[in-house]
Order: C-alpha cells, then sequence, then structure tokens
C-alpha cells in the first residue's frame, strides 16, 4: 500500500508523467531503430537471396560484413567512398574556417566598410538549402563532356572548365566549406566582439608589435571557437548528401551518404545498413570530441565589462580595396547563385544565353508544349509540383508542430526533474538523433518500417512514417529551446499558481507559455525552415504519392532537367526566406546579431 501510494503521488505530476510517456516513445522510435538496423546487417533480405547460396528470407549471415570490409570488392564497395568522405570533410572545414574566420576578424576587429549589410548576407548560404551553391557551381561550372551543355562561364569566356573543377572533390570541398562557413563566423565573431579589452591595453603599453598580438593574444583566445567550428563542419560535412550527390555523381565520385543511396536503392540493402552503422559511430566519436573540447572552454572565458572598448585594427590605404574585394566575395556565395537560378530557369536551349533564347516555359506553359522537355507543365501550372509543394507544406508543418509540442514539453518536464536519472536519460534520449546522420537516420526508418512490427503495420511509402521521421529528427531543436526557456524560468512562478489553485494546463497557458511565448516559437518554427529544406531525411523514403518539393528537384536534376530544377528551387529558397524573416519577427532572434559592426 505504501508504494502505491508512492507511485500515486509520482503520477500526480505532470512533468513525471510527461518523462515517463518520452521514455516509452522515444525507446520505440530511437532505441528499437538502432537495434534493427543492426539486426538488418546480419540478415538476408529479400533481394539478396540468389547471390547467398543456400539462404532464405530472414536467415542469419556474415555475408554483408565479409563483403564490406574484407572481400576484394571492399575498396570500391566501401573503404574508397569512406576516403572519399573524409576528403571531403576535412577540406570544408579549411575553407570554412578561413573563410569564415577571417571574415569575422575584419568584420569585428576592423574598420572595413559595409559590415552590417556584409554580415546579413554572410548568412545567406547557411540560411538557404545545403544544395543551393552546388547548383549553382553547376550553372556556372558544368561543361559539354559531362553537364550536357556548357554552363555561365564557358558561354562568357569560351573556355571550358575541365572535369576536376566543374565535379568531383574540388567543388564538393568548396562548396561544402562556404555553407558551413557561417558556423565559423558565428563561434569566432563571437569571441573576438567579446574579448576583454584588458589585454590589448596591457599589450600596447608593453610595446608588443600587432603580429605578436595577434599570436600570442588573439589565435588562443578564439581556438576553442575554432576547434568547435571544425567538429562541427566535419560532421556535417560527414553526413551531407545533396552537395556529394549533384557534384560527385557526374564523375562517379560517391562519398558514404551517396554510396548509402546506392546501395539501399539497389540490390544490396545489407551493405547500406552497415554503412549507416559506421555512420553513426563517426558521428557519436565526433560529438565526445566536440564534449570534450565544449569542457576545456572554460579556461578561455575573458569576457568582461570592457569588450565594447577594444579598438579596431586601421586598414588605412587598403580599406576601399579590401572591403570591395570582401563584398563582392560575399555577393558571390549570397545573390550571384540567385540570380544564376533565374537565368537557368529561363533559357529554353542549354549552354544558349543569347536573349532570343528565353523564355517563361519552364514556368509557365501547359504540359505538352514546353520547349524540349515532353509532357512536363511549367512548375507554376504543373500538378505534381503542385502535389509536392502541397505535401513539403503539409509535411513542415505536422513536423513542427509535432516536434515544437514534444521537444517543449519534453524541456519543461526535463528541468522540473533536473538531477534524476530519469530527466538526464529522457535528456540524452531527445539528444540521439541529432547524433545521427540524416541519411542514415533514414535507413534506420526504412529498416523499421518496412514490414508490419507487432502492432504496428507497415508505414513505408506513406506520409506517415514522413511525419514520423521528421518530427523525431528535428526534436533536439526543440528540447534544447525548451530547456533552455525553462531554465530561465523561475519555478517560484509555477508555485504560485498551483498554491492559487490554477490548473497544470492552465498554468502553461496562462503562465508559461505567454512568458516564454519567442523562444516556444522558436522551437516550433526552426523545425518548419528545416523540414521545407530537407533532402537527406526523405530521399530514401518518399513514393510518388507523397513526393515532397525537395525530393522532385533531386529527380528532376539526375533526369537533366536542368531548367525545372533550378525554378523549384527558387521556390524553396523563397519559402525558407520568408519563414526566416518570419522567425526574425515574430521572436525577434537574428543570426547575426551582435556580430555584425
Amino acid at each position: 500500500m505504501k508504494q502505491w501510494n508512492k507511485v500515486k503521488s509520482f503520477l500526480k505530476k505532470p512533468y513525471n508523467v510527461i518523462l515517463l510517456a518520452l521514455v516509452i516513445v522515444l525507446s520505440y522510435l530511437v532505441l528499437l531503430p538502432l537495434l534493427t538496423i543492426l539486426k538488418d546487417t546480419v540478415t538476408v533480405h529479400n533481394s539478396e537471396v540468389m547471390r547467398i547460396k543456400g539462404s532464405q528470407v530472414g536467415d542469419f549471415t556474415w555475408y554483408h560484413w565479409i563483403k564490406i570490409f574484407a572481400d576484394s570488392g571492399s575498396a570500391n564497395i566501401f573503404y574508397k567512398p569512406l576516403l572519399n568522405s573524409l576528403v571531403c570533410a576535412v577540406g570544408p572545414c579549411i575553407v570554412a574556417v578561413a573563410f569564415g574566420g577571417g571574415f569575422a576578424w575584419l568584420v569585428t576587429r576592423t574598420d572595413m566598410k559595409w559590415k552590417g549589410a556584409m554580415s546579413t548576407l554572410f548568412m545567406f548560404p547557411y540560411i538557404m538549402p545545403s544544395w543551393t551553391l552546388a547548383l549553382a557551381w553547376m550553372n556556372f561550372f558544368k561543361n559539354s563532356t559531362v553537364g550536357g551543355a556548357q554552363g555561365i562561364f564557358a558561354a562568357l569566356t569560351g573556355m571550358e572548365p575541365p572535369n576536376w573543377f566543374a565535379y568531383g572533390p574540388l567543388p564538393i570541398i568548396l562548396v561544402t566549406g562556404l555553407h558551413y562557413a557561417p558556423f565559423a563566423y558565428i563561434l569566432i565573431g563571437g569571441i573576438l566582439r567579446n574579448m576583454d579589452a584588458n589585454l590589448e591595453e596591457a599589450a600596447v603599453v608593453l610595446k608588443t608589435s600587432k603580429k605578436r598580438m595577434m599570436w600570442k593574444i588573439t589565435v588562443p583566445m578564439v581556438m576553442p571557437a575554432v576547434l568547435s567550428a571544425i567538429i562541427l563542419t566535419f560532421s556535417s560535412a560527414m553526413s551531407s548528401f545533396a552537395v556529394p550527390s549533384f557534384l560527385g555523381l557526374p564523375v562517379r565520385y560517391y562519398v558514404l551518404t551517396t554510396q548509402l543511396y546506392r546501395t539501399l536503392n539497389g540490390m544490396n540493402p545489407g551493405y547500406g545498413y552497415i554503412i549507416a552503422l559506421v555512420m553513426i559511430l563517426i558521428s557519436l566519436v565526433i560529438m565526445f570530441i566536440n564534449q570534450r573540447i565544449i569542457g576545456s572552454r572554460k579556461s578561455y572565458t575573458t569576457v568582461t565589462g570592457k569588450s565594447a572598448n577594444i579598438s579596431l585594427f586601421n586598414l588605412k590605404g587598403g580599406r576601399n580595396a579590401i572591403s570591395i574585394i570582401m563584398m563582392a566575395l560575399v555577393l558571390c556565395v549570397s545573390i550571384i547563385p540567385m540570380v544564376s537560378f533565374v537565368l537557368q530557369s529561363v533559357i529554353k536551349i542549354p549552354g544558349n544565353y543569347s536573349p532570343s533564347n528565353f523564355t517563361l516555359d519552364f514556368w509557365l506553359a501547359s504540359a505538352g508544349n514546353a520547349n524540349d522537355v515532353q509532357d512536363k507543365a511549367g512548375i507554376l501550372v504543373n500538378p505534381n509540383v503542385y502535389k509536392g509543394l502541397i505535401n513539403s507544406l503539409k509535411l513542415s508543418v505536422v513536423c513542427a508542430l509535432g516536434a515544437g509540442t514534444v521537444g517543449f514539453l519534453a524541456g519543461y518536464a526535463i528541468v522540473r526533474r533536473r538531477g534524476t536519472k530519469l530527466s538526464s536519460f529522457v535528456e540524452n534520449l531527445t539528444f540521439i538523433p541529432y547524433l545521427i546522420p540524416a541519411m542514415a537516420f533514414s535507413a534506420i526508418y526504412l529498416s523499421l518500417f518496412a514490414v508490419r512490427r507487432g502492432p504496428i503495420p507497415s508505414l513505408y511509402g506513406t506520409f506517415a512514417l514522413l511525419a514520423i521521421i521528421g518530427s523525431v529528427k528535428y526534436m533536439p531543436m526543440a528540447s534544447r529551446s525548451g530547456v533552455n526557456s525553462m531554465l530561465q524560468l523561475s519555478k517560484e512562478i509555477e508555485e504560485a499558481g498551483m498554491i492559487m489553485g490554477v490548473s497544470w494546463w492552465k498554468r502553461m497557458v496562462r503562465i508559461i507559455i505567454p512568458i516564454q511565448k519567442s523562444t516556444v516559437i522558436s522551437g516550433y518554427l526552426l523545425p518548419f525552415i528545416s523540414c521545407m529544406r530537407e533532402l537527406s531525411l526523405f530521399v530514401l523514403l518518399v513514393t510518388p504519392a507523397n513526393k515532397v518539393l525537395t525530393t522532385i528537384l533531386f529527380q528532376y536534376n539526375e533526369k537533366g532537367w536542368d531548367q525545372y530544377a533550378n525554378a523549384i528551387n527558387l521556390v524553396i529558397i523563397a519559402i525558407v526566406l520568408f519563414v526566416n524573416w518570419l522567425v526574425n519577427k515574430l521572436t525577434g532572434a537574428s543570426i547575426d546579431k551582435g556580430i555584425g559592426g
């Protein structure tokens, strides 16, 4: 009876009920898929029965592990894509830190012109979908040898770029590095702006040269931020699918993500599940290193109230030249790609940029009348595109509601029971989806929901599966937001409502949510933006009945229908930028706020 009273007392508190519900649901949606995919690496699948002699579907086998790691074909199946992935992850770290960190130093520590405008524009490559710069690179530098038609550069100069410049590791590294350069800009710029002015003032008194001040004071100070930027960029680049797909597949340059897509869509699903496990392991190692670095950053803390007095480096005679060069570079990665999308979407014959070749058919032509592409309507009158748009918006709204609501409730319950094992376990559960690369996470859900398991029917090909995986994948964003908001809210506020006899529901609706309105809204809108521009998470799971805009764009690009792909990309960018603007207006949040001078 005493134990039963303890249980009833425990369950009377809403945050305890929330934690228990999350343990049950997330164990099924996060932990069970990991066990399922491990099981599928040692199971014979339908498409493999003919190759594995004497086997039947469902039999235990080490066939996949041997083929991946210890077979004559292992190099092409796994080791080369792994090496390519490492190359295409390390390279972007160098580009991102050099460009983003250098730009952060110019914005925060020099008298460079137009810093506010450039700071805002510099965020565009990260706000936009990851493949934006990849498509822009193709528009400018593709050649007739592989691309089928010359790009803008060849049309303007008469010189076609070689394959190694147009496709493969070099453009993948550059494009990925430029996309994630804002990581370095935000992290390094924040530290540079908030450095203690006393350090530099003391160095000036001691007549230390600016060069020595840079290497003895500035560099050690920003090193933790540099290391964090490197790890974040490395992790994101390792899990990138769109950029290696657009710029690598035309020359058969495979990385782990594109090899995963190839194997799961082919006849070797067992190979794909092992590759997914390897990607998860790499991601876990990266996050462990990241946590260690974050934990070591305390010794670098030197922020004081005098940070505003930091003197700026005078660029002197080079101020105008440096400002113009940096503005040109920023425009090249933010605005000019948009111009290329518009241009590529209105040319009838690829590679011909004369005004007589311009047309709006790929936007407005009815079915059967569009030039060069049979039975395809312009995207603004194409029912398939509208269906994809509706699916994208519907899916983004559902995922935002699911991730935002669960994330907020998780944050509330985790903070209210902070310090207990149950709270810590749920907090870790909500964070695990962030550790898993999107393509690997998609492979896990494909494995789990491809067949009926107990009372849960097969969900492959359904909208429900896309909504579930999107909500779970984006939940860490909302849960982090929920935890941060609840940590800022004193318990006494809710306790006062309890004393007055206010029910839990009314306390949430009338007290907690209104106080933290901006943070709660961010917890809903950030998953919406992420879902709207997502490709890697859905490309393995969509069917013709539930295509979204990103997968339609991917298929058009695979077929060489560049005009349609560029037009759809513009639509996606417009929606993402509008929603991002809406987030800023409703919440007052701004990624670059406080960095631009």
